[in-house]
């Protein structure tokens, strides 16, 4: 449980990261897949809509984002919503989150993997995948800090190749403002159906509070982090938006299999395409890293509370990292880099967080004014808006992640009841 410094009972984690450090942690976690694959996909869904999905994500995201931040700045652990649905809502949504959590990211760090093998070496793409993931868990193993570090370099590369795309785009004579306006194809299916899909560019901020234990002074680095690395992430794939639009359109940007990179050449900027296409390998591999250092937080509090093996819950006394956790974490994404498809894979890892996120804002909601309660709207706006996206995804993603949530509670419930037997 948590002691009343925030940090749990048995070996801990050191506090070594500032607000910088945990902002770009974020940034690396959701500039990246989102903006370079999502804006399809997303477009075709709610086409010249699109710019009202995104907002409507935004809201969705921001009240995730306040919600989280209250709930880490209380309890500033590692494992995240595992935790704050533990200590307010009970231990069965504690677990339930930390599953959704687990689950959903695993698939998303392969999903993140098969992105970079796409862009790297598309005929190769698997193979790429899997060595990917083996080098990011190795940067993981040696420390925090040089995941830091590396995400920071991350960052500023893909920050330089959006703007260069968003540059390029809105100066070009291909450049068309009427095409934002948003027509009679307007549905609200397909904008939520969008919103769903452009969500999981923006989960990213749930990494600076599963690295709640790892963080200096959390009860002021974290509520300051989370809406800061979301700000800047708002901001960005805004203008990336509205400048992919002005030059291809909705319909276009339906079309398109690689968006930036068309953009840039309907642009009669062709000679940036290599330039997007390296971005958006390193914007892949940015997430990716600190996707493998979430999911290995919430398996170490998991553990602790032998909701998983128990022995992933150790640390590693040089390095200060949960060793054991990284090591499987790394070992079952690899697995599903080799064999899984990446549009299954996003659409299931979004189901299962948008649940996680409905447990953080129905947590949030039980928060005092005295413990840093958020307005009581914020909590409502982002429980709902987690509940309607999630089920205006596409019906098999609503049915896998419906399925393995239920078969995750039944895993709860049949522990429970051989645990009570051994005590009786």
């Amino acid at each position: 449980m948590i002691k009343p410094d925030g940090a749990p009972a048995g070996a801990a984690l050191q506090r070594r990261l500032g607000v910088g450090d945990a902002v770009v942690i974020g940034l690396g976690s959701m500039i990246g897949a989102g903006i370079f694959a999502a804006l399809g996909p997303a477009a075709a869904a709610a086409g010249s809509s699109l710019l009202v999905a995104l907002a409507l994500a935004g809201v969705v995201a921001y009240c995730n984002a306040t919600s989280s931040a209250r709930l880490a700045a209380r309890y500033p652990a590692s494992g995240g919503t595992y935790v704050y649905g533990r200590e307010r809502l009970g231990d069965f949504w504690g677990y339930l989150a930390g599953w959704g959590f687990i689950v959903g990211k695993t698939a998303s760090c392969a999903a993140m993997a098969l992105t970079v093998g796409a862009y790297v070496w598309p005929g190769q793409s698997h193979a790429v995948a899997v060595a990917a993931v083996v080098a990011l868990t190795a940067v993981n193993y040696a420390g925090v800090q040089k995941s830091a570090l590396l995400t920071r370099i991350i960052v500023a590369v893909v920050l330089a190749v959006l703007a260069a795309v968003v540059t390029v785009s809105l100066t070009s004579p291909s450049s068309d403002a009427a095409r934002l306006a948003v027509g009679s194809d307007l549905a609200w299916g397909g904008v939520l159906q969008a919103a769903g899909l452009l969500f999981f560019a923006f989960a990213g901020y749930a990494r600076i509070a599963t690295l709640g234990e790892e963080v200096r002074d959390p009860q002021r680095t974290i509520p300051r982090a989370i809406p800061f690395a979301l700000g800047i992430t708002l901001v960005v794939y805004a203008l990336v938006a509205v400048a992919v639009l002005t030059v291809l359109g909705p319909q276009g940007l339906a079309e398109a299999t690689a968006p930036l990179s068309e953009a840039v050449r309907a642009a009669d900027a062709g000679w940036l395409s290599p330039v997007v296409r390296v971005g958006a390998a390193v914007a892949a591999l940015g997430s990716l890293l600190a996707l493998i250092l979430g999911v290995s937080r919430t398996t170490l509090a998991m553990a602790r509370d032998r909701h998983l093996p128990h022995a992933l819950a150790a640390v590693h006394p040089r390095n200060q990292v949960p060793h054991r956790a990284e090591l499987v974490v790394g070992a079952v994404v690899a697995v599903l880099a080799a064999t899984a498809d990446v549009r299954g894979a996003i659409g299931f890892s979004s189901f299962g967080v948008l649940a996680y996120y409905a447990i953080a804002n129905a947590a949030a909601w039980t928060l005092t004014p005295a413990e840093g309660r958020p307005a009581r709207i914020i909590p409502v706006l982002g429980l709902a808006g987690c509940l309607v996206l999630a089920f205006a995804l596409p019906a098999s993603s609503v049915i896998s992640g419906t399925a393995v949530l239920a078969a995750g509670a039944a895993a709860y419930g049949i522990r429970r009841t051989i645990t009570a037997q051994h005590k009786q």
